[in-house]
């Protein structure tokens, strides 16, 4: 160890014996004058694709009460909770003849306790509402549809069994940023319908296609 730090200490006495002899350029005396350039730069932020998305407010189910029976049928009413349709896509994104909408579909009613009890989907309808404007009236609420047990309204007497929709826009380029809709809804059933706690579930899609 000490014969490898010697040489070193040799080595280095050696070069600098040899820079002496090697002329160099006259420095002047003192400081040299010198400015210094500030470099800056401001990086932004990734942007994220945008994307169509949809939320529903907080909720804790909806209790349906009887509301509008009469001797043709019993009828229960409620309200959906608010629905919000969310586009962040920039113009440039979003394609020739871009289309979203949002369908719903009930399941059977079961009676709780007694499974073998139940109320069809079809004798649940709905009336949607759009709770934002439409500059364009390119977003717009699906039709009402109405219980098999027709509310006398003229509405397709479908319920809701299959998917029937709660929004939806003609054309996702006219109307970009974020659009809000709920639905009265309706369970009519049949004067004799027997009684019980019933519960289903509404289950609401949404579907974005070009």
């Amino acid at each position: 160890m000490k014969t490898k730090r010697t040489a070193q200490i040799l080595a280095a006495s050696v070069l600098g014996l040899a820079l002496a002899g090697v002329a160099g350029p006259a420095m002047a005396d003192g400081d040299p004058d010198s400015d210094g350039i500030e470099v800056s730069v401001t990086i932004e932020p990734l942007r994220v694709p945008g994307q169509v998305s949809m939320t529903v407010a907080d909720n804790s189910g909806v209790t349906l009460a009887e509301n509008g029976s009469n001797a043709a049928a019993r009828q229960f009413t409620g309200t959906l909770p608010t629905v919000t349709v969310t586009d962040t896509r920039l113009p440039e994104e979003i394609p020739a003849g871009d289309f979203w909408a949002v369908v719903g579909q009930s399941s059977q009613l079961v009676a709780t306790g007694d499974p073998a009890k139940t109320i069809g989907p079809e004798y649940l309808g709905w009336t949607p509402h759009l709770l934002t404007g439409s500059s364009t009236g390119s977003v717009a609420p699906g039709e009402p549809v109405s219980s098999v047990v027709s509310d006398g309204t003229g509405a397709p007497a479908v319920g809701l069994q299959g998917q029937e929709l709660l929004v939806s826009t003609a054309n996702s380029a006219d109307e970009i940023g974020t659009h809000q809709v709920n639905a009265d809804l309706a369970l009519r059933t049949p004067v004799d319908v027997a009684a019980g706690e019933y519960h289903s579930t509404l289950t609401l899609s949404l579907f974005n296609q070009s």
